[in-house]
């Protein structure tokens, strides 16, 4: 079974990176251990304006934004 890290919305910051939205991993342990490296990434390199979490979707990991995204107008860019 396929197991997938799905960005449930691609800011700019994203689209910046040249992030996939979806990427597929063979087992459930390396799928949740690809979104918990994304998430941290994201946490430390995107512009701040906003905070993202991990959620478990049947054995599929969906990064979602929290709060709204002001990242088109950022100077960490």
């Amino acid at each position: 079974m396929e197991h997938h890290v799905i960005i449930e919305k691609l800011c700019s910051c994203a689209k910046k990176e040249g992030l996939p939205q979806v990427e597929t991993y063979e087992t459930k342990e390396a799928a949740e251990e690809a979104a918990k490296v994304q998430l941290s990434f994201m946490t430390a390199n995107f512009c701040g304006k906003h905070t993202f979490d991990v959620t478990e979707v049947n054995d599929h990991y969906v990064i979602g934004m929290l709060g709204g995204c002001g990242c088109g107008s950022s100077d960490k860019h």
